[in-house]
């Protein structure tokens, strides 16, 4: 049986106790489950006692699969053990675990799954480890806004294949890992509006947009270009911005409001959708339009769309 082991960090600005207590309590995974930003009205079961030894949370969902985890080991402060079970879409084991340690701003927290892939999907190890890799980086990441600040700001709402464009828009191009991808889009956004009051370039086309022209998952590799949309009557120099067109395709459309540090939850739920409804996706050419400007908005009415083209 492959093997796999996937470990990921992120550091919370609250004492280890209290972190500890957050994640111990299977009552508030709902709120920072990576998971059920795909399938928020998948069924999910908590022991009536979900912060000690022997507790469950189990689920069960079209698009989620059939599961659940208990905990095995509590050391408060320190450490949770657990032991995951996946009943469908295939059944397997898998050891999971969250080590707390002090750090200058507040506590470390290390998640860690340790298990193994049926024999007949060894050529899907790599991959798996990539995706729940992203999908323990989206967890951390809303695990600390809801222990920071008391709350998610992460809505995610699946659409369905609906026709978009012509399109067109000019920016800057940017290649990056995902964990820069935060601020090589805030550097590439900074260029282009610049660049744009330069060139006396019109802004009303639609908002601004993020294309992915390559993406490897196994790498976490990206290469963008992120700009504004162009109205479909321009023919004007754009100067040296790099140009990218479509004409009007059709698209499996994902929406998302809230934070921008959390869009990787529609983009997730996007692939998901696709696979369950055996959606045939192009290599290339997805992209996300921003329709209100984050200077302008408050964080919680930020709003994404996510289109994937289809073949």
């Amino acid at each position: 049986m492959p093997r796999y082991e996937v470990r990921r960090s992120i550091t919370i600005k609250a004492v280890p106790e209290r972190v500890f207590e957050t994640v111990a309590d299977f009552g508030t995974w709902t709120t920072w489950s990576p998971w059920l930003c795909t399938e928020p009205d998948a069924q999910v079961t908590v022991t009536d006692d979900p912060n000690s030894v022997g507790s469950l949370y189990s689920w069960q969902g079209e698009l989620v699969g059939v599961g659940e985890i208990e905990h095995q080991y509590l050391e408060p402060g320190l450490l949770i053990e657990e032991e995951l079970r996946f009943f469908k879409p295939f059944r397997s084991k898998a050891r999971v675990s969250f080590e707390f340690e002090p750090a200058d701003e507040g506590t470390r927290i290390t998640w860690t799954m340790q298990g193994s892939m049926p024999w007949f999907l060894f050529f899907m190890t790599s991959m798996m480890k990539a995706m729940i890799g992203m999908d323990y980086d989206r967890g951390l990441k809303m695990l600390k806004e809801l222990i920071e600040t008391g709350e998610v700001l992460s809505t995610t709402t699946i659409g369905d294949v609906e026709p978009v464009g012509p399109l067109q828009m000019a920016g800057v191009r940017r290649s990056c890992t995902l964990a820069e991808i935060g601020p090589a889009m805030t550097s590439a956004f900074e260029e282009v509006k610049e660049k744009f009051c330069q060139l006396d370039l019109p802004t009303d086309g639609g908002g601004a947009v993020s294309v992915y022209l390559s993406v490897d998952m196994k790498k976490q590799e990206f290469d963008f270009i992120s700009g504004f949309l162009l109205p479909e009557s321009f023919s004007g120099s754009v100067g040296g911005l790099t140009r990218w067109s479509t004409p009007q395709v059709n698209a499996l459309r994902i929406d998302h409001t809230g934070r921008y540090e959390h869009v990787g939850n529609a983009w997730s739920a996007a692939h998901q959708v696709a696979r369950y409804r055996k959606i045939k996706l192009r290599k290339s050419g997805a992209f996300e339009i921003y329709r209100n400007d984050p200077e302008e908005t408050a964080p919680a009415d930020l709003q994404t769309e996510i289109f994937l083209p289809l073949k």
